[in-house]
């Protein structure tokens, strides 16, 4: 075979580069981003229109069916969901895989830039690329708590969580944004509580009162010429909040009907939806996201650089701490060390049991070499597919550990085969490969057939196994490489002489006799058998 003469004829050549794809994949493997699982696309887009304190039916006919009329029609849109309910609406829309998201975000916020006028106080809607978790991957929490001296409430600080923690935690190299979230009570807001009794003894309609409050406010009145000057013109009709009691609603017999007669003004906070509590103490939870493809461990251990920089300078300041609650770095090396445990004890009992049958050293560290030479190199095209290092990745390495011994042991037992038969090194390593090659490649050529094809799946299954079937298939890929043209040059070099004597025969032959006296007769065997029960 030519690369195996290649190999055979260049020594240092052949030498040289296996060196550097050890190191070159050592160094790569090294580089890779850290992540407990991998990155995984999820092509959806979720809608949120608030509507506050209105019906589902009126939601429904105000906001649902507009949405659901101007979405239809959205390139790669698999399924829309859309659901009404009190206070507003909720919609979720899912996307074939492979779809260009970024191209869907734009038409989606086109199309709801053309939606029909809503009802005045309705929210703005909210799209939410990625659905609702949004699309970053949530790296850790933490949560401002006040310190025991701060009598402060937690709801005076937004402006400090805007203006200061979202930005310095967001500047960490790693980090795609910064969510937070509050369960206490928002900021204050005009209440106006209704006596149903008063206003129907006044004869005053619901619907009139909400138009009359809709149109307090200022007009622009355009402009007026006084001589040679021109001023602008401007309604004054918006209340203060102290004022809006005295808001005329109708005149019965010349006596004006105010909304301080049917109702009660007043400014309070918001009601509250939630409870934000970290062992039972008021907080704000602060969700951190990462980038796709960042390294978890790295920018965790970034993060907490920086907190632990605004603890003691700018929180400490403030009478605030910022806690982490959750780190997903304990999982991820839980995760990383169990299987490299597991990865570094198979490869222990793949040589020893290598050894326990071919009972040569020499032959045996020949063979074994394809595990570091065949993994290392993996790391390789793991760095070029843009691929991580997670839980998925090194399975497929440790599923491929005995994997790439195979082609190794046969390459090297047809050598040793020929040498016993009087070939020299050079002859026997030439001959030894060509003669198994075809079917080597045979063998490799299924299992990549096998595992390849799950690559380069478009959907969930394969963005999940996709590492697993491409650490597999290439690692097989570079076993038969190892077998075909660093087996055959080893063999030459470090096994001049082949001896048909096995020094530990005696030790066998003694290991055959005791099995054979334990199991002469019948009954023996039986006692033998009943002994492992």
């Amino acid at each position: 075979m030519a690369l195996t003469r290649a190999a055979l004829k260049n020594p240092a050549a052949a030498g040289v580069a296996v060196v550097m794809a050890v190191l070159l994949g050592a160094f790569l493997a090294s580089q890779l981003p850290v992540q407990l699982f991998p990155d995984i696309d999820n092509p959806r887009i979720a809608i949120q229109a608030g509507w506050r304190a209105a019906a589902p039916k009126e939601v429904e006919a105000e906001i649902v069916e507009p949405i659901e009329s101007v979405l239809q029609g959205l390139t790669g849109l698999e399924m829309m969901q859309v659901n009404a309910g009190r206070g507003g609406a909720w919609a979720n829309l899912e996307f074939a895989m492979g779809t260009d998201m970024n191209k869907v975000l734009i038409d989606v916020i086109s199309r709801m830039s053309s939606l029909p006028p809503l009802p005045r106080d309705a929210e703005p809607p909210r799209v939410m690329l990625g659905g609702w978790g949004g699309d970053a991957t949530a790296l850790t929490y933490f949560f401002l708590q006040k310190l025991p001296d701060n009598q402060n409430n937690l709801d005076d600080y937004a402006g400090l969580i805007e203006d200061v923690l979202r930005p310095e935690l967001e500047s960490v190299p790693g980090v795609a944004s910064v969510q937070a979230q509050s369960g206490s009570a928002a900021q204050e807001e005009l209440q106006i509580i209704f006596d149903p009794w008063k206003a129907a003894e006044l004869g005053v309609e619901l619907p009139t009162v909400s138009r009359q409050l809709a149109s307090a406010r200022d007009v622009s009145g355009g402009f007026t010429d006084v001589g040679r000057r021109r001023y602008t013109l401007r309604f004054v009709g918006e209340y203060e909040p102290r004022d809006l009691s005295e808001l005329v609603l109708e005149w019965r017999n010349g006596q004006p009907v105010r909304l301080g007669d049917i109702a009660e003004v007043k400014v309070g906070p918001s009601e509250s939806r939630g409870v934000t509590t970290q062992n039972g103490n008021p907080a704000v939870s602060l969700r951190i996201n990462r980038t796709n493809n960042a390294n978890m461990l790295a920018t965790l251990e970034r993060v907490k650089q920086k907190v632990a920089e605004l603890n003691e300078t700018k929180l400490k300041a403030e009478q605030l701490v910022l806690v982490q609650s959750f780190d997903a770095s304990v999982f991820v090396y839980r995760a990383l060390n169990l299987l490299g445990g597991n990865m570094i004890l198979g490869i222990v009992l793949a040589v020893g049991v290598l050894w326990w049958f071919m009972r040569r050293m020499r032959a045996t560290l020949i063979v074994a070499a394809a595990i570091p030479i065949s993994l290392l190199s993996t790391f390789v095209v793991l760095s070029a597919a843009g691929r991580s290092v997670n839980v998925i990745s090194l399975a497929g390495l440790a599923f491929a550990t005995g994997m790439v011994l195979d082609a190794a042991i046969v390459v090297l037992e047809n050598i040793v085969r020929l040498r016993e038969k009087g070939r020299g090194a050079e002859e026997a390593a030439e001959q030894g490969a060509g003669q198994v090659w075809g079917a080597l490649l045979a063998s490799t050529a299924t299992t990549v057939a096998i595992f390849l094809p799950v690559f380069f799946l478009n959907s969930v299954e394969g963005q999940v196994f996709g590492d697993l079937a491409l650490t597999i298939a290439v690692a097989v890929v570079f076993s038969l490489l190892v077998a075909v043209a660093v087996v055959p040059l080893a063999a030459r070099l470090w096994l001049p002489s082949i001896s048909t004597e096995d020094r530990l025969s005696r030790v066998w032959e003694k290991i055959t006799a005791r099995v054979m006296a334990l199991t002469s007769t019948r009954t023996r065997r039986w006692q033998v058998i009943g002994g492992f029960y």
